[in-house]
């Protein structure tokens, strides 16, 4: 959005107002300051808090996920425990920081056996809940749909070197601009097994390039694609590509299990 189309209110003081259920959408509140703010039951979703500082502040009953990195609760960088304890509850999740082109090899079949797994737990339910959004989340077949897109953006696209890898079905996030010729039909309602296949194609050529990865490829970076697209035309580190790709597959995964919990009893299996 251009940054003429920003209402300027920036020093504007609110002083007791009630925004009880507000929206707050594409807002700028950098540098802002919050003193004796209630707070409680807020929904905040990409949300940028680099550099936030919170003082005397009430922390209780509190669900964050996220990125967390040089976070101070009290004193302590929480960070590394986070990460320390995730890693003990799930050993696959280390896995998924490989350092080399064997590396990959065993992260791409842990997630491989991992989705399998989600998949044939997705198919015991009513194929109209895998539709459905839980708490404004994608649904299952969406995230499914922007795996597909992810794959097609950084392994076909910025890898492989192909220009317009796109599917009709592609599934941009949802903060990305339009950016032609990238598709982005919200409103398809494909049926699980159309995205599946889908998936099928893309999981197959990742599998590929693993499959034929060295450790001297690994320490490339990539010929730009100079069309237009996403991502945008420029080199990028081998790593970083391989490295989005298992981030996308293993955090959306998990996403997809936690609505799957809630989606499951309402199922006529469930």
């Amino acid at each position: 959005m251009a940054e003429q189309a920003y209402e300027d209110r920036s020093g504007t003081a609110f002083e007791r107002v009630r925004l009880t259920g507000a929206t707050f959408e594409d807002v700028y509140l950098d540098g802002a300051r919050l003193h004796d703010v209630d707070l409680r039951g807020a929904s905040l979703r990409m949300v940028d808090l680099r550099g936030l500082r919170a003082r005397d502040v009430w922390l209780e009953d509190v669900d964050i996920t996220g990125d967390v990195e040089n976070v101070r609760i009290n004193g302590v960088d929480v960070a590394p425990l986070v990460e320390a304890e995730l890693d003990r509850r799930d050993p696959d999740r280390a896995r998924m920081r490989p350092t080399d082109a064997a590396g990959y090899r065993e992260a791409w079949d842990v997630l491989e056996r991992r989705w399998a797994a989600t998949v044939e737990r997705a198919r015991s339910l009513d194929p109209e809940l895998l539709h459905e959004r839980v708490d404004g989340e994608w649904s299952f077949v969406e995230t499914l749909r922007h795996l597909v897109f992810a794959t097609d953006a950084w392994v076909a696209r910025a890898l492989l070197g192909d220009p317009e890898p796109w599917h009709p079905l592609d599934l941009p996030h949802d903060d990305m601009p339009d950016s032609p010729p990238v598709p982005r039909d919200r409103s398809a309602r494909p049926s699980l097994e159309e995205v599946l296949a889908l998936r099928a194609e893309r999981t197959a050529m990742v599998r590929r390039v693993v499959d034929a990865l060295t450790d001297e490829q690994l320490a490339g970076t990539t010929a730009p694609v100079t069309e237009p697209g996403y991502p945008e035309p420029e080199p990028y580190a081998v790593t970083r590509i391989l490295r989005t790709i298992l981030n996308e597959e293993w955090h959306h995964r998990l996403y997809a299990e936690r609505d799957l919990d809630v989606l499951a009893p309402r199922s006529g299996d469930g």
